[in-house]
């Protein structure tokens, strides 16, 4: 029972129990019990005959199992002892015949030749006869022993094989099954019916764990990581028949032709090998930030142009800022906040760490209209300020500050601070969080990388709310992996919009047009809610990785274009941070002499501008672009964008920034 999936009872040991006329407990004396429900007393009476038949069974196979491997070994052992034995006995004649033959030729050295050398001789000849025959006896009886050995060695070696692909295809059984019932249940919500039928009775009942008394083929399945909180049905045609759009039609619009053509291809990764954990293992427990590491876990782009790649599907916030509808313009929102996860599934490769002061820009406003703006406004803890303005309606600005701890088998990665979408059209403000990245294999395995987590996306204007949840990854779910879902409700807590999808791949949303309590999650007592939607519909769908992604960092189209040189731009941006460039270009070892050069030039700078300012307790560093203010809506301290940037981009007046290259 090693590799039973989580949540069985072994029968053999399983306590079976009547609870009512219908009902039936089925426990192992501890944590884990099934309260079944059958449809009659007769029924329920067919149930325990044929569960306590097979717990017998199961109890005779398991003693005669073990009664037969324990025979089986105690024969083998003692069929082993006996030959060893054999060698041991063995050994003692061949040490006494050893010892008369030794004797019998030192007598024949001392003698002369005379008469008697005759009868010494064929006393040496017996001897030496009998230590060969012996001799001869022992190495028979070790081949023997070694021909049992390894008789024994090849059957058990066998049967080990044979348990490990045993246990190999159990696991795939189990998952391609998981797999097609996901796909029969995904299937059958998405197929059209005549009605949803709600039975309370049948509801109720889920409380100990039952289905309807109206199904006649009960499934069961096994328990889950969590529950989920609530559950689709389609709605009464009734509702299709009048379904209103869901989301405003999105008027022709001309698209505007880039004036640059942009790169699409950058060097590809060099394979230079690495004792990882030659490096690693100082660093458990330890902020990742305050640790120097080698360009050979990096990626050749900053923290900065990291953050600036939530812009990858910037045109949802467009379309957000078209609706008319506050809810429908959240549903737009939510899709925006998980998009921004989609680039980050393959990408193992850690950014660089910005400078003090280091800024970097993405002007998008000729192609898509929109301007954004980072600079690193602190070191320890290390925080990134972000300023976006779009000719379309719309602003982001957030203030991260990214803590991350390695734990000996994965890194934890928490941004820390809120993210703002300001529209102005509705003058409707958002916030939210972003969840917690996991880094997994980082010693042994190939890596591998998972968002998990709760937040809640808020409409300060109108109270509107939805609240998300990133489900970690579980072997055992039933779910999909990376698995999205959301239920975005008014200020008086109705639901209206149902969202489900991965963080990865797409999002979908669903009209509500009913919604009731269900019955009781059996493990926690809390009632389900069971809404009643339309078809879902696609809000967004991640776009394909360039053709040889997986060479160049698995970097989408709009990650090959950030560290492209620009002219213009300030002395500061990161596409003039000179290790970040010779890594992109390939060249590792130069690159990890500038990235201690650029470091060390940071610390001393530091050092300068603390003796300057003995009396002050903190770093006095102020941020160029960027202001110190609490904010009006969440109370925190942030650095909001104070405006004269793009002015000096115009200008080119870069007076004012630091020499920190």
């Amino acid at each position: 029972m090693g590799h039973t999936c989580r949540g069985t009872i072994n029968l053999a040991t399983a306590v079976i129990s009547v609870d009512d006329a219908c009902n039936f407990v089925i426990s192992n004396g501890g944590a884990q019990t099934y309260h079944l429900k059958a449809s009659s007393e007769v029924e329920r009476q067919r149930w325990i005959t044929a569960l306590e038949l097979a717990k017998a069974k199961a109890a005779r196979m398991q003693a005669e199992s073990g009664t037969f491997e324990k025979c089986f070994v105690q024969s083998t052992l003692r069929t082993l002892g006996s030959k060893v034995e054999d060698l041991s006995t063995c050994n003692d004649l061949i040490s006494k015949h050893g010892s008369a033959l030794q004797r019998s030729l030192s007598e024949l050295d001392g003698l002369r030749l005379t008469g008697e050398a005759g009868d010494k001789i064929r006393q040496v000849t017996e001897r030496a006869t009998l230590f060969r025959i012996t001799s001869n006896a022992m190495i028979n009886a070790c081949r023997d022993f070694l021909s049992l050995a390894q008789t024994h060695s090849k059957r058990w070696q066998k049967a080990l094989q044979t348990e490990r692909e045993q246990k190999v295809r159990l696991e795939e059984a189990l998952e391609q099954l998981a797999k097609q019932h996901n796909h029969l249940e995904r299937a059958f919500r998405g197929a059209g019916q005549s009605h949803a039928i709600v039975d309370n009775k049948g509801a109720a009942g889920l409380g100990k764990g039952e289905a309807s008394d109206e199904d006649d083929d009960n499934e069961f399945f096994d328990a889950m990581e969590d529950a989920p909180e609530f559950i689709t049905v389609p709605a009464d045609p009734q509702f299709h028949k009048s379904e209103p759009l869901a989301m405003n039609p999105d008027s022709p619009s001309q698209e505007l032709v880039p004036l640059k053509k942009r790169r699409t291809r950058i060097p590809d990764k060099p394979n230079y090998s690495l004792n990882l954990w030659s490096i690693m293992k100082n660093c458990i427990g330890k902020d990742l930030s305050k640790i120097p590491m080698p360009v050979n876990f990096n990626e050749p782009i900053s923290m900065l142009q990291r953050l600036s790649e939530d812009l990858e599907y910037h045109e949802l916030l467009d379309k957000a800022a078209k609706c008319h509808s506050s809810l429908e313009q959240m549903c737009y929102v939510v899709a925006f906040c998980v998009s921004a996860y989609s680039t980050t599934v393959y990408r193992t490769g850690k950014p660089f760490n910005p400078l003090l002061g280091e800024t970097f820009e993405l002007d998008r406003r000729r192609e898509s209209g929109y301007r954004s703006l980072c600079e690193q406004v602190s070191h320890h803890p290390p925080a990134a300020a972000h300023h976006v303005i779009s000719d379309r309606g719309w602003t982001l600005r957030q203030e991260i500050t990214v803590a991350s701890k390695f734990r000996g088998k994965y890194l934890s990665i928490m941004p820390l601070g809120t993210i703002h979408a300001i529209f102005e059209k509705s003058n409707n403000h958002y916030t939210w969080k972003k969840v917690t990245t996991t880094v997994h294999n980082i010693i042994v395995g190939k890596l591998w990388i998972d968002q998990s987590g709760e937040i809640d996306i808020v409409n300060h204007t109108t109270g509107d709310r939805c609240h998300l949840k990133f489900a970690p990854y579980s072997y055992f779910s039933r779910d999909v992996a990376r698995k999205v879902t959301g239920v975005v409700m008014d200020k008086n807590g109705k639901a209206h919009y149902v969202l489900s999808g991965t963080w990865d791949e797409k999002m979908e949303f669903s009209r509500v047009m009913q919604s009731s309590r269900g019955g009781e999650n059996g493990t926690e007592g809390k009632q389900k809610t069971v809404y009643q939607t339309l078809k879902a519909r696609e809000l967004w769908k991640r776009n394909p990785l360039p053709d040889g992604a997986e060479s160049m960092y698995y970097f989408t189209a709009l990650a090959l274009t950030l560290n492209e040189p620009e002219e213009g731009v300030a002395p500061t941006d990161s596409r003039r941070r000179p290790d970040q460039r010779l890594m992109e270009d390939g060249r590792w070892d130069e690159a990890n002499g500038e990235k201690q050069r650029l470091e060390e030039k940071q610390r001393s700078v530091r050092r300068e501008r603390e003796r300057e300012a003995a009396s002050a307790p903190h770093d006095t560093h102020k941020a160029l672009w960027f202001e110190s203010c609490e904010d009006q809506i969440t109370g925190e301290q942030v650095h909001i964008y104070k405006g004269g940037y793009w002015e000096a981009k115009e200008l080119g007046n870069w007076e004012g920034c630091p020499d920190i290259y």
